[in-house]
């Protein structure tokens, strides 16, 4: 006999996770679907390779589904300024938080902290149940709902599927919804860096022609994430290069901001891809986060975009409980977050066109458009406002 659940959440991760809770919370019936088994985090582990930038508009959300508390009290980073400049001038951009009357500019935190402080939460919510490792198999039109197969042989009912299982969503590909994909034709390499100066609680960013390098900081007052973007072919070569070269390289690429770089971990890196959904719902079927969207990670807003989405989505159905799932309350969840998901994906594709020209104009642009807009502090306060997510 199958069970029924309001909702079936397939992906466990920072988005759906943190869906699982607002629904959960709200006393909604849910099934969380996860291929991975429970994450584990000795305090004394080596940092994760991949982070988030969490803005304060996550920063909320994650408080209201009660999961911060277990996220700050692990480890995360607020980092109080963001310095970005040009590689071929001297423009360059400072934003304070002080400025802004903020204690920070958002945190940086290992993307399974995340899901650790999620997945403790997710067990306290009695309406939550998690299956896992478990994986979406199929599903079926029911006249209540779906029908949905699981990998173990398990069988749910539900009035209502979401994708949260990101880029390679096995419910959009069963639910026949297109993805328009733009390859860049580059990797992000991310490792951990130990730096001879302290990071001074600083985003640093510094733009080049091959693209984007940003060192995060860490808790650990000398020790980044970094996330470096690169033709696919060098990023490739850094990743295999010997140590002591690569610390020269990166250094240097970051200008000696941080003095020499005196160790790094084990390096990675994954292709960049631009991808858009056609559209966000089908008939009691939903996409949230990189299921439905991924963008360029020189503003670190994806998890963000991801977070609004599902914040948005459990807005959406709770205040139109009557009409639970049904594709009137899907297509209003869609029209609050699709233009602003493709307005973003845009503009990090136009800022990143735009720091790689290496025309001699579009430098001289970048360098003047940089320096103008640190000159004028209401212009720089939306901006930061903006990417805080309270603006």
């Amino acid at each position: 006999m199958s069970e029924y659940f309001d909702a079936v959440i397939v992906g466990g991760g920072m988005v759906g996770g943190t869906l699982a809770a607002l629904l959960g919370q709200a006393a909604k019936r849910v099934a969380v679907l996860e291929s991975a088994p429970a994450i584990e985090l000795e305090a004394d582990a080596p940092y994760e390779l991949r982070v988030s930038a969490l803005s304060r508009a996550s920063e909320q959300i994650l408080r209201k589904v009660k999961a911060w508390e277990g996220i700050v009290k692990r480890r995360a980073a607020p980092y109080e300024s963001m310095v970005v400049w040009d590689s071929t001038g001297s423009g360059e951009i400072r934003f304070d938080a002080a400025d802004l009357g903020e204690p920070d500019l958002g945190h940086i935190i290992e993307n399974r902290v995340i899901q650790l402080a999620l997945q403790e939460r997710l067990t306290e919510l009695e309406e939550v149940k998690v299956f896992s490792p478990a994986q979406f198999k199929t599903a079926s039109y029911t006249h209540k709902g779906l029908k949905i197969e699981l990998s173990t042989g398990q069988v749910l009912e539900t009035a209502l599927l979401v994708g949260a299982d990101g880029a390679r969503s096995a419910v959009r590909e069963w639910a026949q919804i297109d993805m328009a994909v733009n390859d860049y034709a580059q990797q992000g390499l991310v490792c951990v860096a130990q730096t001879e100066l302290p990071h001074q609680w600083t985003a640093w960013q510094r733009f080049m022609p091959t693209g984007p390098l940003a060192f995060l900081p860490l808790p650990d007052p000398q020790f980044c994430s970094i996330v470096w973007t690169l033709p696919s072919d060098q990023a490739d070569a850094y990743v295999l290069q010997d140590e002591s070269t690569f610390k020269q390289h990166l250094a240097q690429a970051l200008d000696y901001r941080l003095g020499q770089v005196v160790s790094v971990s084990e390096r990675a890196a994954f292709p960049l891809k631009g991808r858009h959904a056609a559209q966000y719902c089908a008939e009691r079927v939903v996409l949230v986060g990189d299921a439905a969207h991924t963008i360029h990670p020189l503003a670190g807003q994806g998890v963000n975009l991801g977070l609004k989405d599902v914040a948005e989505l459990a807005e959406q159905l709770l205040q139109d409980a009557k009409h639970w799932g049904s594709f009137k309350v899907l297509r209003r969840y869609e029209r609050a977050r699709k233009a602003d998901n493709a307005l973003t994906l845009h503009s990090m594709e136009g800022f990143s066109l735009l720091f790689g020209n290496k025309l001699s104009v579009w430098q001289v642009v970048r360098n003047q458009g940089l320096s103008l807009v640190n000159q004028m502090s209401w212009v720089k306060g939306q901006l930061a406002r903006y990417a805080l997510g309270v603006g």
